[in-house]
């Protein structure tokens, strides 16, 4: 092929894919600020506690953001040939690549310790679980964890027989969340309401036997290949992208001033 042609082609391909993904960063920077401002509606709807939305809201937005200025630096660079933003783009995307390796190589690594630390949060968030009024987002959280996964505690269902019950209750109490029968909103057609709080305790047949650490296992080992698949996706596209930036940096005209005379 032409040489001129490869460049030409590796303009267009960087420019349109980078087109695409400022498109989708803003959709995602929408959506998340649309949840974030309607957190009650979409509550209402998914039956998800307001903390876990917000959480979920700030995590599109910030997705989006940063796809949105990576879409930005890798269109105008290839487009307008400026050598200054492929370059700052090359080096955010190597950023993030070198961050997601991290982040890889700790979590396998460290995966035992991780394991106990979540282990020990969960513990103490269900010693904290509220007795008397509504509970708090992270407990909330908790709930949808359990409904989800269909699982009850860490290790199980005496994960809350700690729990002290109401006076006058000697078979103590658990998390509504851990019952397997939810109680419909009362609206024909709608979803069920996710159940917080404390009930008293419950005949063990109604109760999710599995602890939700054996939950997460095999939900993880459910969706394995999805996930390694996913995440190797990702990286071969951002090798594949830092690759085709820096051809383009070392390959344009050095003295082709595009910069100051292209706007």
């Amino acid at each position: 092929m032409n040489p001129k042609s490869c460049l030409g082609f590796a303009k267009c391909f960087l420019f349109l894919f980078n087109l695409f993904f400022f498109a989708l960063g803003s959709l995602l920077l929408a959506f998340g600020l649309w949840v974030l401002f309607d957190r009650q509606s979409f509550a209402a709807v998914l039956g998800s506690p307001l903390y876990s939305l917000r959480v979920w809201s700030y995590i599109f937005s910030g997705i989006g953001i940063v796809t949105m200025l990576l879409g930005f630096l890798g269109c105008l660079g290839a487009l307008k040939e400026v050598k200054a933003m492929l370059l700052l783009y090359f080096g955010i995307l190597l950023l993030l690549f070198a961050a997601q390796i991290t982040v890889a190589v700790i979590v396998y690594t460290q995966r035992v310790t991780l394991a106990a630390k979540v282990a020990t949060y969960v513990q103490e968030l269900i010693r904290g679980y509220p007795a008397q009024g509504p509970p708090g987002d992270p407990h909330e959280s908790w709930d949808a964890v359990q409904q989800q996964l269909a699982c009850c505690g860490w290790n199980g269902p005496q994960d809350w027989n700690r729990l002290d019950g109401p006076p006058g209750d000697g078979d103590g109490v658990i998390a509504c969340s851990c019952l397997e029968a939810l109680a419909p909103n009362g609206t024909h057609g709608s979803p069920p309401a996710l159940p917080h709080g404390l009930c008293p305790m419950a005949a063990s047949q109604d109760i999710f036997p599995m602890g939700c650490a054996e939950g997460v296992k095999g939900w993880l080992a459910e969706n394995l290949v999805t996930v390694v698949g996913i995440c190797l996706g990702i990286g071969l596209l951002e090798l594949c992208l830092l690759m085709l930036s820096m051809f383009l940096v070392r390959n344009l005209d050095p003295d082709y001033e595009k910069l100051l005379r292209g706007f």
